[in-house]
């Protein structure tokens, strides 16, 4: 996941919504959001396939979890799996503060990341590229491939996007499909400064990447209620963004 805006014991029926993009490279073999088999029965997930683990997703006990990596091309590769964060989360019923103490220590040892890890008691962040932890105040909130809450260009429209379809009643999913298959990118002066080559960093600052090797590959949308209910909806894309599918589950 590349792109994500959530937001966190804001709105009277969504104890938690968050709506984002994976982007990877489309050769990378990936399975659709499904309930995964035992021994990991009870986490609704998309998969990679290559590394076993996933990007976002959610299990029966109401736990959440989202990943992005942090995009340094300085930074130290390899390690585990980055995905695994989240998979054995959520395999699990273990209280988020408790798992993100537990993972604090040996959060050098991946690739840089973010994490956020949730339940219905709190939600939680915890960073390796610096080394961040902290829990999220009630509000919207938004991450890419820099740190929690950085104002990339693309953050605030997808942040703002979820702002105004929270302020509506009962709005249909259009509005977050929108914004996460948008296009635009901003000035060269507004771009984020990762280290990358310029033509790429442009090409990367869009909700949306379309590419024929790389670019967005899902779109997501889960919602979680405050009895620990909602959905979760995936839709998949293809080299230059064509469409490959939509599934959607109940919790």
């Amino acid at each position: 996941m590349c792109l994500v805006a959530l937001a966190w014991k804001t709105h009277p029926r969504w104890r938690l919504l968050m709506a984002g993009n994976r982007d990877e490279f489309h050769a990378r073999p990936t399975a659709a959001l499904a309930r995964w088999p035992a021994p990991q029965a009870g986490i609704v997930a998309g998969r990679d396939l290559r590394s076993g683990g996933t990007w976002m997703g959610i299990n029966d006990a109401g736990h959440a979890a989202v990943l992005t990596n942090v995009r340094d091309p300085t930074a130290a590769t390899g390690g585990p799996s980055r995905g695994a964060l989240v998979a054995d989360f959520l395999a699990g019923t273990i209280p988020v503060a408790t798992r993100i103490d537990a993972l604090a220590g040996n959060a050098g040892d991946f690739a840089p990341f973010n994490l956020l890890l949730a339940d219905a008691e709190g939600c939680h962040h915890l960073g390796n590229h610096p080394a961040t932890r902290q829990a999220l105040a009630p509000g919207v909130h938004g991450m890419s491939n820099g740190a929690l809450d950085a104002p990339w260009p693309k953050t605030r429209r997808l942040m703002a996007a979820l702002e105004h379809w929270l302020a509506q009643d009962d709005p249909a999913l259009d509005g977050l499909w929108a914004a996460l298959s948008d296009e635009w990118r901003p000035a060269d002066a507004d771009l984020p400064a990762t280290g990358i080559p310029l033509e790429l960093e442009r090409h990367l600052s869009a909700a949306f990447i379309r590419g024929e090797d790389y670019g967005t590959r899902a779109s997501t949308i889960l919602a979680l209620d405050h009895a620990g209910h909602g959905f979760i909806v995936e839709r998949r894309f293809g080299p230059q963004g064509v469409f490959n599918g939509e599934t959607r589950i109940e919790l």
